[in-house]
């Protein structure tokens, strides 16, 4: 017999008696140090256990359990969302959720603007390239500074 499978019947060597152990599981403890070992040790530790006494509570436990339990069912709740039971808080938030759905429905997220043209297909006004053209025109004094800089530490 494998001690792993022993092992599985210790508890109810130890709970009943050997006499309620298979005559082959006896064989085996008596063949076997090391589970012969391990089912002492757990007789011990069950010998222990019947010996503990649990200690007693200190008298005013239950006086401060009442306590606490009291301040706790006096203590208001904090509720995920308990602001919803208030109707115009949850009135103005149903509001403000409409107003951004609109407003995104309105103006989606891409910016390019379509302008019709007279000879009949769409034409985009302004493309990604084209603003950002317009950008660096804009800012052409501002990046000629920085290319300044540039220069200037590269030399030092």
């Amino acid at each position: 017999m494998e001690c792993e499978k022993l092992r599985q019947e210790f508890m109810e060597a130890v709970l009943s008696g050997m006499h309620s152990v298979s005559p082959e599981t006896q064989e085996h403890l008596r063949t076997c140090a090391a589970c012969a070992g391990e089912l002492a040790s757990l007789r011990q530790t069950m010998s222990l256990l019947d010996e503990w006494q649990a200690p007693e509570p200190s008298p005013y436990f239950t006086t401060r359990l009442q306590a606490q339990l009291r301040e706790e069912a006096l203590a208001p709740r904090r509720e995920w969302f308990a602001w919803l039971r208030r109707p115009m808080l949850a009135a103005a938030a149903a509001v403000l959720i409409a107003m951004g759905v609109g407003l995104l429905e309105i103006n989606p997220f891409h910016h390019d603007t379509v302008a019709s043209n007279e000879n009949g297909p769409h034409v985009a006004a302004t493309s990604s390239a084209v603003s950002d053209l317009q950008y660096l025109d804009k800012n052409a004094d501002l990046f000629a500074d920085f290319d300044a800089l540039d220069g200037q530490s590269s030399t030092e």
